[in-house]
């Protein structure tokens, strides 16, 4: 098993190929897409409006080495800051295989 950061970040739909640009921007090509999110955080419940998908949220997870944690943290709150949403980190272990 390889430790690495575990991320999870939860954002608009239509923002969330900026985030899995900043991902490849930062080498972390491998990433999965959860559609339609629901939850409720500091800008209320969110459950999109169930037409057009414009106000559904999606999760993306994906893994970074913990030495290029932090310019992926930096570069992903700055982009956070300006169109919401939320990143998760913890600690993982990845099963090569």
């Amino acid at each position: 098993m390889i430790p690495v950061k575990r991320l999870e970040i939860v954002v608009a739909a239509p923002h969330a190929r900026r985030i899995t640009e900043l991902l490849a921007s930062h080498g972390l090509t491998g990433w999965t897409l959860v559609r339609d999110v629901l939850g409720e955080g500091t800008r209320g419940l969110q459950v999109g409006d169930g037409i057009t998908g414009v106000s559904s949220n999606h999760m993306i997870i994906t893994t970074c080495p913990p030495k290029r944690i932090e310019a992926v943290i930096s570069e992903l709150r700055e982009l956070l800051t300006g169109i919401g949403g939320m990143c998760l980190v913890s600690d993982a272990h990845w099963v090569q295989h």
